[in-house]
């Protein structure tokens, strides 16, 4: 496989982020842009690689009686055909990358955003966000994740804590449901026109080096910080978005 190191980039990045309950699907992205490779198959890897390492989190929040299916399925409901759509819509390759670009960097600044918590108790006392605003929400996001290729939990986490939406814990929940629904989503956009020049042994190992992390990363369990994570993303995709503006603009 040509850029082999890819490969270690997509397994160390699946093993940090499934340790902590996070997909990664935001960074797996921006390697894949600073490579330049066939805009196609830079979305339909970050999606797949998305559901392989996210569905174990799902699972477990599921068992864990975690997700609020009440304030959950308002933003699913909707995001999942319009992630479809984004996937489907024909672009250029030149306004792909001029879209994740911007994407990219917007995404920095949310991520780089420490917002304060909310307990329990205070959002018992609190009114439940409107139904029609979580579906506007959830749709505007998913048709941006499907035209980018990513699950939109990096829009959708930070947005939701900026709105003090939940607590932490079921915000984070709410995202791994979001990013996995709109990642298969996607995925079946990207299948209904798959392109000649995707090389498809490199997909597969990049499937492969997420799952070999994703799992490892997810029975230990490290105390990684998630502030630091978030930031080192946050990093990341800065330095990919300028890189993409600069190469295709």
């Amino acid at each position: 496989m040509e850029h082999w190191e890819i490969f270690l980039f997509f397994l160390i990045i699946a093993f940090v982020y499934s340790s902590v309950g996070f997909g990664g699907g935001s960074s797996y992205l921006a390697v894949l842009a600073m490579y330049s490779l066939p805009y196609q198959e830079i979305r339909l890897t970050a999606l797949i690689c998305n559901v392989i390492v996210v569905v174990g989190g799902v699972y477990i929040y599921i068992k864990n009686k975690q997700i609020d299916w009440k304030k959950v399925i308002p933003i699913t409901l909707v995001s999942v055909p319009m992630a479809y759509l984004g996937a489907i819509l024909k672009i250029s390759q030149e306004t792909f990358f001029l879209i994740l670009g911007v994407t990219l960097i917007i995404a920095s600044i949310l991520l780089w955003i420490k917002t304060e918590t909310k307990d329990e108790e205070k959002l018992l006392l609190e009114s439940k966000s409107a139904v029609l605003g979580n579906s506007f929400l959830g749709g505007g996001i998913g048709f941006l994740s499907g035209l980018v290729g990513i699950g939109g939990g990096i829009f959708l986490s930070p947005l939701l804590n900026l709105m003090k939406w939940d607590t932490p814990r079921k915000i984070a929940a709410t995202s791994s449901v979001f990013i996995l629904v709109n990642s298969i989503s996607g995925i079946f956009g990207q299948l209904s026109k798959l392109s000649v020049d995707m090389d498809y042994f490199r997909i597969l190992s990049l499937c492969l080096a997420v799952f070999i992390g994703g799992q490892i990363g997810s029975r230990m369990s490290l105390k990684w910080n998630p502030l630091i994570i978030k930031r080192m993303t946050a990093i990341l995709v800065l330095v990919a978005g300028i890189n993409v503006l600069m190469k295709y603009w």
